[in-house]
């Protein structure tokens, strides 16, 4: 078994209270329905700047950023994908990076 990032993008954190604890709700089924195979449920992100290799920094993330993240294991790059395929974002049009970490 391998470990996969799952890291999303699109969507941010809910600002209604009841909109919170609803969405709290749907990532805590989804989790469920994960079992063993989740890792880490990770959390989302907040500010974020991309560090470029001459030392210049952006704010924001780019063009995509990164909203959060979730680490799961899975037998290969087609079972992460079908793991990730309950997860909550995609019902609210953000979508997911799935990727394979590698052990050094």
């Amino acid at each position: 078994m391998s470990k996969y990032l799952f890291a999303y993008h699109g969507v941010q954190m809910e600002q209604n209270p009841e909109a919170v604890q609803a969405t709290m709700a749907e990532w805590g089924e989804w989790f469920g329905a994960l079992g063993s195979a989740l890792v880490d449920g990770g959390a989302p992100v907040g500010a974020s700047r991309t560090l470029a290799a001459d030392g210049s920094a952006v704010d924001g993330g780019g063009a995509n950023p990164v909203s959060g993240y979730s680490l799961v294991t899975a037998g290969s790059l087609d079972e992460a994908l079908t793991l990730a395929k309950g997860c909550p974002v995609l019902g609210k049009g953000g979508s997911i990076e799935v990727a394979e970490t590698v052990d050094m």
